[in-house]
């Protein structure tokens, strides 16, 4: 039987656990870390984003946190080393250079392996692909925010940019850089929102529309041909609905706060009544106010089915009927919108 006694190194002598060279001599004989002479890192001066091959990538790393991972980056294993470590220092020696001292360990073939290396780190400034349209002023649609018949309100304007910004931030969270928005304007009409890429502008428009309502359209406009593509700017055309949620109108001799609308059909809840109920909208007599802007009047007696409240305006006490589904008590604030001289009190 053949034992590790029968077994030499062909290159040293020494015993072997194998029919070649011993551990040692193969560690001797093998390139286990081989190091770069110099690595670069590109990234953008304006957002900070870097660049690995032709992809940009956001990061909020400061060039001392990115310095260790690049100099480690220049280091290239042999696939039979274990228990790799790199203690990295680097010192700059100019705006664009910096030194990085390695020193590196591991284990090859059960024997401990040690080496230290310089790698030089240059630092290089590129506009990334963002940057570039954004400061060309490039873009590849508009979202045009519109009301029907009917300016926005404020909590609208502000609603549908926040929408606007928080999946914008989703995307580039994604890693859709170009799917950004280069410009928001509030303006007489409405509020235009300047788009990077179709995409981001669909979403968009999808995402006011789910939450305010309304429709929307596209207009596509052919501006040229790139690659033997044609390319396209979309106008895409918000127009939210004639009346919005909490909208409080005059149907008859009632009054009702709005709480969807759909259509031509709108789901209203009835001050009267104490209700929810569908109307058309042509039922609608005029519009009251809306109850986010709703004042607070105090109650300053109930009585039987009558109760007063105190006028926030003049202060006088206006006397006026306790609808069944109110549970306002004397000494509590009710929220009221006025029609003339009528208080109309909101649930």
């Amino acid at each position: 039987m053949t034992t590790i006694k029968d077994r030499f190194c062909p290159k040293c002598g020494r015993p072997s656990d194998t029919d070649g060279l011993c551990n040692s001599c193969r560690a001797a004989d093998t390139p286990w870390a081989v190091c770069d002479t110099r690595v670069t890192s590109t990234h953008c001066p304006g957002c900070g984003a870097t660049k690995l091959v032709n992809t940009w990538t956001d990061t909020n790393r400061e060039r001392a946190e990115l310095a260790p991972d690049l100099a480690r980056s220049a280091v290239h294993f042999h696939p039979d080393v274990k228990k790799r470590s790199i203690a990295v220092d680097v010192r700059d020696i100019s705006p664009n250079r910096s030194r990085a001292r390695l020193s590196i360990t591991g284990s090859l073939y059960g024997l401990p392996v040690e080496k230290t290396c310089t790698v030089e780190l240059a630092w290089h400034k590129e506009q990334c692909d963002r940057c570039n349209r954004l400061t060309g002023s490039y873009y590849e649609g508009i979202v045009q925010v519109r009301a029907d018949e009917r300016d926005l309100s404020p909590f609208e304007m502000q609603r549908a940019a926040a929408i606007a910004t928080q999946i914008e931030d989703t995307l580039q969270a994604g890693g859709e850089r170009l799917s950004f928005i280069s410009d928001m304007t509030e303006n007489r009409d409405g509020l235009d929102i300047t788009v990077g890429s179709q995409h981001i502008g669909l979403l968009i428009v999808q995402g006011i529309t789910a939450q305010l309502g309304g429709r929307y359209t596209t207009h596509p406009k052919l501006v040229g041909e790139k690659n033997g593509r044609q390319l396209f700017r979309i106008t895409y055309l918000v127009r939210l609905p004639r009346y919005q949620r909490h909208d409080v109108v005059k149907l008859g001799r009632t009054y009702a706060e709005i709480e969807q609308v759909d259509s031509r059909h709108v789901r209203v809840f009835d001050l009267s009544e104490g209700r929810s109920r569908a109307v058309n909208e042509e039922e609608i007599v005029r519009w009251i106010g809306n109850a986010r802007n709703a004042e607070t009047a105090l109650v300053a007696y109930v009585s039987g089915g009558m109760m007063g409240l105190l006028d926030p305006e003049t202060g006088a006490t206006k006397e006026m009927q306790k609808k069944p589904w109110q549970a306002a008590n004397a000494g509590e604030n009710v929220q009221v919108l006025r029609d003339g001289d009528t208080l109309v009190v909101m649930r």
